[in-house]
């Protein structure tokens, strides 16, 4: 399954995913991986820094490398890349980004095949991702993070919750975000305070440091909202587990009533 390609051009200084297709004596042709498989050539000062003397001690046929673009001139159908003026942390970064966006291409081809969408439906659906999330990739890991993106985003149907369970399953996500609520009375002259203090103490005792976090938030008397921001799902239900531990009975304990409901 692939987006239609065939009109998107790269933008000089862009760096991309090429794949080399022919080595030559002056240098390199190859196809780029993201734009419809266009043909582009590396001249061989653009292979490598220095005085390059056997171009194939640089590259080879099938080997897929990132490259910057010097020119485009869409009228001669032409593109010029260079290997030499992309850093090797730059060139991680693009290898890492389409082994992202491969892997999450493949993973929305799964939730295509589960729905029993069309190739057209999952390329609609793959540029409707886009556009909202800005990659692929991202919508898989925004997913992985809160369950809810997608839905926050609009968009709703049977392969919305199959699309979140791949993320899951497949996305190590930086982080990963869950809420939850207290729904919280005290009917009494201290009530706000003691309420305070019983918000305060979820927070403190849900939080360890810069790895997990853990916000109250006013929704609206009783109810207030709870954000967890952990490392992964596991620390962030510990988390969860010593907000109600802390707050509820603090309240209780002041006379007041306390619940506690993971969103």
């Amino acid at each position: 399954m692939t987006n239609n390609t065939d009109d998107v051009w790269p933008e000089e200084g862009e760096i991309v995913v090429c794949v080399i297709q022919e080595v030559k004596k002056n240098g390199a042709y190859a196809t780029l991986d993201n734009f419809g498989d266009k043909e582009a050539f590396i001249f061989v000062g653009e292979i490598a820094a220095g005085w390059v003397k056997n171009i194939r001690g640089f590259v080879r046929k099938g080997q897929r490398m990132a490259a910057k673009v010097l020119k485009v001139n869409q009228e001669r159908q032409s593109i010029e890349l260079s290997l030499k003026s992309v850093s090797e942390e730059r060139r991680r970064e693009a290898m890492q980004k389409w082994k992202n966006e491969n892997r999450a291409t493949q993973l929305l081809g799964i939730v295509g095949e589960r729905v029993k969408w069309s190739e057209t439906q999952i390329a609609e659906m793959h540029s409707e991702l886009v556009e909202v999330f800005g990659e692929l990739y991202s919508a898989f890991e925004e997913c992985a993070i809160d369950s809810s993106a997608l839905n926050e985003s609009g968009f709703e149907g049977k392969w919305t919750q199959i699309f979140i369970e791949l993320a899951v399953e497949n996305i190590v996500p930086p982080f990963v975000q869950i809420r939850g609520f207290l729904d919280i009375q005290v009917i009494s002259e201290e009530g706000i305070e003691v309420i305070r203090e019983a918000l305060s103490a979820a927070e403190k005792a849900g939080s360890s440091g810069e790895e997990t976090t853990v916000t109250c938030h006013y929704d609206g008397a009783p109810k207030y909202r709870v954000e967890i921001r952990a490392p992964d799902y596991k620390a962030a239900e510990t988390a969860w587990q010593a907000v109600e531990s802390a707050a509820l009975p603090m309240v209780s304990s002041a006379g007041g009533t306390a619940t506690a409901e993971r969103a």
